[in-house]
């Protein structure tokens, strides 16, 4: 760690005003010209120490405000933040449906085959149907990544809200697997871009003390999604008629309605704005998302000046520059926090209610199981905004991950118990362990890993990083597809509980990763995350160093 000066007492980080682009000339001297419009009068009159002094008392005012205060002087970011995230909700809605209806008994007849006096949907087509979402969501949220530079992440988001809108029709009106499967491959698609819109708004709209919470809302949105869907089912699972699996489908038309109604209403990010030069308009966002006492001239100083650094240090804006030595670190923690959700047993929830009738519970006992499951999950994600006000992102992720991977060893050695069959308290034990598993899961890696997501990418490849880790863990949620029901078919592999052995296997692997690759990046502005890459801090020392000027 350099230095023992604090942050707070130091000259600023950066030399030159924000007005300036600093160019070397051919003998290595700098030469400043002027290359951008004054940033809503902001620098009208200012000197460059003004600018500073702007910049720095926006990072102060950041780093003082408590999570309740910052509550206060910010809701309408706090609105927005969760509006954005509403897309999210049919991001875990749609492949949570696919799953439960595995159990439903007219999909099963209407779409399956007999085998040994049972309707069941074949491992084949359990695997084509599973995948269609995830295939979409590689695809979709690698394409998002690009709209949202060019346009902005309003619009891309409202184009996809309403090509949304059109492609439930193919899978409301489905009845034969191959429409099925191209309504879910085609809808996942444009799935895959909500996973990257919502936490690269909510990063850019919210202030410090409120990111951690706002930006952990993706996961919540994923739970709920998964929540109402095993809800429907439960509620439609009786029905003697398509609308069995009909109506489930159908309810997916409820969330674009209501926001095809808010989105013109709704700011665009102000980072984003800065980026295309529209200072005007990225001041004016700023004061839409703040009460009207807060003066955001600071606010967009330091968003100036972090985009400044960002150039300075070459972090580029292409999907390739997020491979650059610069910014290779970051991605591959993104990348990582990402993918181990997958290879930790989370695709696992959309098989819940099917696994515990594996198990041996009774049909609407399974059920019931899973729509509690999932409810336990979702006051997970909500005390987790507790853990996040009050301990750091590296601590929360790395005891869930070695809880989660403790726990689903247990299930694994419960399954290996004799006379299984003849033991129904054997299977209600895997249950309530599977529904701890979820607890914890939605307590600590689930939310955690959209915030890293948000605070270890530079801004300026802010979304192309997103996009990169959610097609990463959709890729790998695609052999998890493949996989699962092989693995736990009763005209396959027939794995049952035994598939604890699997996941508590890759878990341990993956907290043995994340123990030497996540930092503790709580309490840290953008600028300062930047900074701390750029100097390549030891992971374990993020969380005591302190910055000082170079």
């Amino acid at each position: 760690m350099r230095g023992n000066e604090r942050l707070e007492e130091r000259e600023p980080l950066l030399g030159t005003a924000p007005v300036h682009h600093t160019r070397r000339n051919d003998d290595g001297t700098k030469n400043d010209i002027e290359d951008r419009k004054d940033p809503a009068g902001l620098i009208a009159t200012a000197s460059i120490d003004d600018i500073h002094t702007e910049a720095r008392i926006a990072a102060d005012e950041e780093h003082g405000h408590s999570f309740f205060k910052a509550l206060k002087l910010y809701p309408a970011a706090v609105g927005w933040s969760l509006f954005f995230s509403l897309g999210v909700i049919m991001c875990g809605f749609d492949p949570q449906v696919i799953g439960q209806l595995y159990a439903v008994p007219r999909f099963q007849r209407d779409f399956g085959y007999l085998y040994e006096g049972n309707w069941i949907i074949s491992a084949p087509w359990q695997t084509g149907l599973g995948m269609g979402s995830p295939i979409g969501q590689v695809l979709g949220a690698l394409f998002a990544g690009y709209p949202m530079e060019w346009y902005g992440r309003k619009k891309t988001f409202g184009v996809c809200v309403i090509c949304t809108t059109g492609l439930i029709f193919l899978q409301f009106f489905a009845r034969s697997l191959p429409v099925l499967l191209a309504g879910e491959l085609l809808g996942g698609l444009v799935l895959g871009t909500y996973a990257v819109i919502a936490p690269a708004y909510a990063s850019e709209v919210c202030p410090l003390a409120l990111r951690g919470v706002l930006t952990s809302c993706t996961n919540i949105c994923f739970v709920i999604g998964q929540l109402l869907a095993n809800g429907v089912i439960a509620g439609t699972e009786g029905f003697d008629s398509h609308w069995a699996y009909s109506a489930p489908f159908a309810v997916q038309w409820v969330w674009p309605f209501f926001i095809l109604i808010g989105l013109p209403f709704a700011p665009e990010s102000p980072w984003w704005l800065q980026r295309q030069g529209r200072f005007e308009e990225a001041e004016k966002a700023l004061k839409r998302l703040a009460s009207s006492d807060i003066d955001v001239k600071p606010t967009l100083a330091i968003i100036i000046e972090t985009d400044r650094l960002e150039k300075e240090i070459e972090t580029g804006s292409t999907y390739w520059d997020c491979f650059k030595k610069i910014n290779r670190r970051r991605t591959e923690i993104a990348v990582g926090v990402y993918t181990i959700q997958v290879l930790s047993g989370i695709y696992l929830v959309g098989y819940a209610t099917y696994f515990f009738t594996l198990a041996g519970l009774p049909t609407t006992q399974a059920f019931n199981m899973g729509v509690g499951f999932l409810a336990v999950g979702f006051v997970g994600t909500c005390l987790s905004w507790l853990l996040l006000v009050h301990f750091g992102r590296r601590s929360i992720y790395n005891y869930g991950l070695a809880t989660l991977a403790v726990l689903q060893l247990i299930i694994g050695i419960i399954d290996c118990s004799p006379h299984y069959d003849q033991r129904p308290s054997i299977a209600w034990a895997e249950a309530v362990i599977m529904v701890i598993w979820n607890f914890i899961y939605d307590l600590t890696i689930g939310p955690v890993c959209f915030v890293l997501l948000c605070e270890v990418s530079a801004t300026r490849v802010r979304s192309k990083t997103i996009a990169l880790a959610t097609a990463a863990q959709a890729l790998a949620g695609i052999v998890m597809t493949v996989a699962i029901p092989y693995m736990i078919n009763a005209d396959q592999a027939n794995m049952r509980g035994k598939l604890g052995f699997f996941f508590g296997g890759l878990a341990a692997a993956c907290f043995t990763w994340a123990y030497f690759r996540v930092p503790e990046l709580k309490g840290r502005t953008f600028q300062e995350v930047d900074i701390m890459f750029e100097r390549n801090v030891k992971t374990r020392e993020f969380k005591d160093y302190v910055i000082t000027r170079e």
